[in-house]
């Protein structure tokens, strides 16, 4: 018998050992008040040193929508604007940084607690799914301020319940940003400089997936980047926010981003609950 069949009989386990599966996902929930915990920590200890303390957490977002909305509203003509063009942009631009801060937060989950990870002993996944359950809690007060806004501004409907979608839109957006973060956070140990592009490949998604502008008025006649633009979940995620938020004839439902939405975000959380497990003992060697 070999010391690690001697070492099982025994009920001993390597630590920082991969378990099962399905002990692993199992141990993580187990730890679901300790992840929303240090979520809302790190919300208090990164705001804490300002003098206007918590609210900058809308602060921020309606900053990038003023400074966004002023350039590209002059840039862009007025027969260019989509519909409720204010209220348009503000949408995009409080959901897009939920997904921007998520995926850079959830990628160096790991690499920025080295030091807890390799002091102690806990499934490693409860960081990167802290980092977004932090930004998701950022994110919710933002939420409140929009819907504020669009029903002083006129464009959300008072008697128009269909806003109430964006519940399991942002579920499912939510879990969508889990996925990305477990990818993302597992490939960031193995490769550093994966952190160094994040920056950039975010950008190029603000640019390109219709945060100031209409997919579908600027590419109408380009069928190929419409099919395009009709799988790339981000584009899909602000069209049903937008769809469901926004009153107009440019904001119908499209039954297809449900499908796709949601095959996305229980695809891609599914496969990176696998990926990030994979490397389990892999993180506790993180430099």
């Amino acid at each position: 018998m070999t010391t690690a069949e001697d070492a099982a009989r025994l009920g001993l386990h390597k630590v920082g050992g991969r378990p099962p599966l399905r002990d692993y996902v199992a141990e993580v929930w187990k730890r679901r008040i300790f992840i929303y915990s240090m979520a809302r920590f790190k919300i208090e200890s990164e705001n804490q040193q300002n003098s206007l303390g918590m609210l900058w957490v809308v602060l921020k977002p309606l900053l990038n929508a003023l400074v966004y909305g002023l350039i590209f509203g002059l840039l862009l003509g007025s027969s260019s604007r989509p519909e409720h063009f204010v209220e348009f942009l503000i949408i995009g631009v409080f959901v897009f940084e939920f997904f921007a801060q998520s995926w850079s937060g959830g990628g160096k989950a790991i690499t920025n607690n080295a030091a807890l990870v390799q002091s102690l002993s806990f499934p490693r996944m409860v960081l990167p799914l802290a980092a977004v359950t932090q930004r998701f809690l950022q994110f919710l007060p933002t939420v409140v301020i929009m819907l504020v806004f669009l029903l002083i501004s006129g464009g959300l409907g008072a008697a128009d319940l269909n806003w109430l979608l964006i519940i399991p839109i942002f579920g499912l957006y939510f879990v969508f940003n889990c996925g990305l973060a477990l990818v993302t956070a597992r490939l960031s140990v193995h490769w550093r400089d994966l952190n160094n592009f994040l920056p950039f490949m975010t950008r190029f998604f603000f640019y390109t997936t219709g945060i100031f502008f209409s997919v579908e008025k600027r590419f109408g006649d380009h069928p190929t980047i419409m099919r395009i633009s009709d799988i790339q979940p981000i584009h899909e995620f602000l069209s049903l926010a937008r769809s469901a938020l926004l009153q107009g004839s440019d904001y119908g439902f499209d039954l297809r981003y449900w499908l796709f939405a949601s095959a996305w975000s229980i695809g891609l959380f599914t496969f990176g609950v696998w990926f990030f497990w994979r490397a389990e003992e892999r993180y506790g060697r993180v430099d």
